[in-house]
């Protein structure tokens, strides 16, 4: 199947002009990494994190000479909950509040349920689901401080359908689906917004990586234009939910994908 072209990158339009975000799994060229460029573009002040304290340094050193003065870095394990506060304090701390959480950590794998192992299951679930549990929560309270405040979950199309191998990851994700919703109800009240995106397949180099060239060939293959998203693509719907464009929704799982059946 012959692919359309990926469309030309959409320039910044100030949508984020003077707000704080904290972004995890930010580090390097996958969908953290393309949001918090994007939220740069759009002027927001960025606090990057990821478990991967190299990468996350040269990622910060890049953006840095780029937007300088707009980006910080803190290391987070999003399985550690000191970590996690240590994180979400350090961004009321230095810019004295925070506007919005992206919350990008996520650990996917392959495995055949009848093989799968109880620390294969639980590791994913701990840093897929768990991990955003915690960084949720602890967002909620520094948004209910301020009474305003967005949240932005990424989820995946794995949540609604069926992937063999993909048991852990799939639960993981429909939990993340779940979370936002009822995190949704429940911060309402104090004037703050829970969304999530659900990406369907945005390659990077991590991913292409770690899947087999048939496996991507075969999933490209069922997406309606032929071709894989790009992660920015994924990163301008972000920016859509974290913005006032989107200030009577919440609760939403926004699909971004073209796959048909």
């Amino acid at each position: 199947m012959t692919g359309v072209e990926s469309p030309a990158y959409v320039p910044g339009h100030g949508l984020l002009k003077g707000r704080t975000a904290v972004i995890t799994a930010a580090a390097g060229a996958g969908i953290g990494g393309a949001t918090a460029r994007r939220f740069l573009e759009e002027g927001a002040r960025v606090l990057i994190s990821d478990a991967h304290t190299r990468r996350l340094k040269e990622h910060e050193a890049e953006l840095s000479r780029e937007f300088p003065g707009s980006v910080t870095a803190q290391p987070c394990d999003v399985t550690d909950e000191t970590q996690v506060r240590a994180l979400l304090d350090r961004a009321e701390r230095e810019h004295g509040r925070l506007d919005v959480m992206v919350n990008n950590a996520g650990l996917g794998g392959t495995s055949a349920l009848v093989d799968m192992t109880d620390e294969q299951w639980t590791r994913v679930l701990d840093v897929t689901l768990n991990g955003t549990f915690r960084c949720t929560r602890a967002a909620l309270r520094a948004m209910r401080r301020s009474g305003s405040g967005v949240i932005v979950n990424n989820a995946s199309v794995v949540g609604w359908r069926a992937q063999t191998g993909q048991a852990h990851y799939a639960a993981a994700k429909a939990g993340v689906m779940a979370l936002t919703r009822c995190a949704a109800v429940e911060a309402a009240e104090y004037g703050v917004r829970v969304n999530a995106v659900a990406p369907s397949l945005a390659l990077h180099p991590h991913l292409a990586k770690v899947t087999s060239a048939a496996l991507l060939e075969e999933l490209t293959a069922h997406e309606a234009f032929g071709r894989y998203a790009e992660p920015w693509e994924v990163a301008n719907v972000i920016v859509f939910l974290a913005s006032g464009y989107s200030s009577y929704m919440t609760g939403e799982v926004v699909s971004v994908s073209s796959r048909h059946p």
